[in-house]
């Protein structure tokens, strides 16, 4: 067989423009930008680059499927699959509560979406205060997660108003549209009851339905790697220009959702040059030809990971030195199969998804290999998935080889929803090599068996998150700022960005007993705050009872505290909020008010300069 020429790329000057377009790309954000002016360019710059790319996808897609969406009626939809993909997602949702639950990631990502929704920048808000009624953000740091998901809610928050729940809303919506895409790939791949299997299959995953209901990116992650999968099936199947663009451009997404997200740009482009040539020509468009432009924001923001060094979080594993190591991968492979088959209790797994799918995964494997020595005949959908095997097979291995991919960590086993994606595809990709009606029929009967008696019990008693401390003291501080009839008071406490996306005044406790304690003092002085409450986590000694603040909540003797609320959320743990009754220097009280009668000015242009100064000086003083 004659090989493909490579003469009509080369002779194609958009091919050149790519590559050129590819190599600025690269000396831009690796090498020409030094550091701190890349975490600025990212901040002030980061908002419009996801936009336009945003943008660029929605035309391109609307070119490429917005036929067969408008020629769409009542009358011809799949009643049975609409109604499949409704009862799943709502098995999902009702049966947890909606809240933040791995809290550092979406608290991050919610100040995220809310300084792109207030000043279009990319910032966590670090210090915010409520100034005369309006709440404004007064500093922020630059957080390491890509922007796509605080983008999008973001988006939320422009059309909607503010809300922090507005990150659940999404991730509701987000969670049909996951189902609905599971159901067209297996509707692709082996018929109608294929896609309600794989709606049954993750309907049925205590573990979905606990990110479903949290603020987290992993439910836009999955949906984007599916979308991107079917984009690619388009592809491969319209082989021109807008579907080529929307299948580029959901993959630039993608790369902006989680961390990892980027290795699927491997599959997506070796799907490109597949299809280049087997067409013996190069399919371009312009917005595809400066796509890597768009990407320059994601390498620079990156950089973060060499200016912070606890960026990659080495201390919460002691001993570990570096990020990824060969060395790491028998051990997270035994985590990993702890919590595939663990107990209902401590795992948030579906037995029947692992089992299926780790019986699917070999011969999904070798079906791989055979269809790519002559993959030509096959139907675009297994075109697309056989090389987005290969996606799913180097984000299992990256993760098994990352010092803290342990599948069974209760913060950690929320990466493993990509590798059950890749299982549940593996399943509906075999399916027809064996008699598919009544295969399907019969795993449909046994996962739907699955689902009801061990996966809703699971998921109603949810006892597998009851060990994460830091997501029920975010659940019980929330239920605090909802009983507020007001929020014109301050929190110290050390989680301050919880408070802040949630519009009320906050500082963590290092800087209200150093370098922010005098302005305190003249806030208490002058009534700023209505209430100065101080939010602490004790820990209680099991022989004598005796309580210890943790670690970093001591404010010191100076400041006099008044149990205001507590709880006993964890067993030995007490978490406290106190109200900060004066702060004191010996035997001085510093939050007195001065008892000297000043006279009041009785020129009114003197009234007004001593206004604007006491008002300049207090929004120095705030928190």
């Amino acid at each position: 067989m004659n090989r493909p020429s490579l003469a009509p790329f080369l002779n194609d000057r958009r091919v050149w423009l790519l590559l050129l377009a590819a190599a600025l790309a690269i000396v831009l954000g690796f090498v020409a930008i030094p550091d701190q002016a890349a975490i600025v360019f990212v901040s002030k710059a980061g908002f419009w680059f996801v936009l336009l790319a945003f943008a660029l996808f929605l035309q391109a897609w609307w070119q490429t499927c917005g036929a067969e969406i408008r020629a769409l009626r009542w009358r011809t939809l799949d009643g049975t699959s609409v109604a499949v993909i409704a009862v799943g997602g709502t098995i999902l949702l009702v049966h947890e509560t909606f809240g933040f639950k791995i809290v550092m990631d979406e608290i991050m990502l919610l100040g995220t979406s809310m300084s792109m929704h207030l000043d279009k920048t990319v910032l966590t808000p670090v210090r915010g205060n409520d100034i005369q009624g309006t709440f404004v953000i007064l500093d922020g740091l630059m957080d390491k997660r890509p922007l796509f998901f605080p983008f999008l809610a973001s988006l939320l928050h422009d059309l909607a108003g503010y809300r922090p729940a507005n990150v659940f809303i999404l991730n509701g919506a987000l969670t049909f549209v996951f189902l609905g895409l599971v159901n067209a790939t297996g509707r692709l791949l082996a018929g109608r009851a294929a896609g309600w299997l794989g709606v049954a299959l993750f309907a049925g995953l205590p573990l979905l339905a606990h990110n479903a209901t949290g603020g987290g990116f992993e439910l836009l992650n999955l949906v984007m790697i599916v979308a991107t999968m079917l984009l690619g099936a388009r592809f491969a199947e319209q082989r021109d220009p807008p579907s080529l663009t929307a299948f580029c451009f959901s993959a630039l997404l993608l790369a902006q959702v989680r961390y990892e997200s980027v290795i699927w740009l491997l599959p997506v482009t070796l799907l490109v040059l597949w299809v280049w040539r087997r067409e013996g020509r190069a399919i371009l468009s312009w917005p595809v030809i400066f796509a890597p432009l768009l990407m320059i924001h994601y390498p620079l923001q990156h950089r973060i990971f060499d200016l912070r060094v606890s960026a990659w979080e080495l201390g919460s594993k002691p001993g570990s030195t570096t990020p990824f190591a060969l060395s790491y991968v028998p051990e997270n492979i035994s985590h990993a199969l702890n919590y595939f088959f663990g107990k209902a209790a401590e795992q948030p797994n579906s037995l029947v998804l692992s089992v299926l799918g780790l019986l699917a995964a070999p011969f999904f494997a070798l079906l791989v290999v055979k269809r790519l020595r002559a993959l030509a005949p096959e139907p675009p959908v297994v075109v697309a998935t056989t090389f987005f095997a290969l996606g799913f097979a180097v984000q299992f291995a990256l993760l098994m080889g990352y010092f803290y991919g342990q599948f069974d960590d209760i913060v950690i086993r929320r990466l493993s929803l990509p590798t059950q994606l890749g299982l549940v595809i593996a399943v509906l990709a075999v399916l027809p090599q064996f008699t598919k009606v009544v295969a399907v029929r019969g795993l449909l009967v046994v996962a739907t068996f699955g689902l009801l008696a061990r996966s809703v019990p699971s998921m109603a008693a949810h006892a597998y998150s009851q060990e994460y401390l830091p997501g029920k003291e975010t659940a019980w501080r929330r239920e605090f700022i909802a009983e507020q009839p007001r929020h014109d008071y301050l929190v110290i406490d050390n989680d301050s960005i919880l408070w802040i996306a949630h519009k009320i005044s906050a500082t963590p406790v290092f800087q209200a007993k150093g370098p922010r304690r005098a302005a305190i003092a003249f806030l208490m002085r002058n009534r700023a705050f209505s209430d100065v409450f101080v939010f602490q986590r004790y820990n209680v000694d099991p022989d004598t009872g005796r309580q210890t603040v943790r670690d970093g909540d001591d404010l010191g003797p100076e400041f006099v505290l008044e149990t205001f609320r507590e709880e006993r959320l964890q067993t030995l743990t007490v978490t406290r909020l106190s109200r900060l009754k004066e702060i004191k220097e010996g035997a001085v009280s510093l939050t007195t008010p001065d008892p000297v009668l000043h006279a009041v000015p009785k020129d009114r242009a003197e009234i007004d300069r001593l206004r604007r100064a006491y008002l300049e000086n207090f929004v120095k003083m705030l928190p």
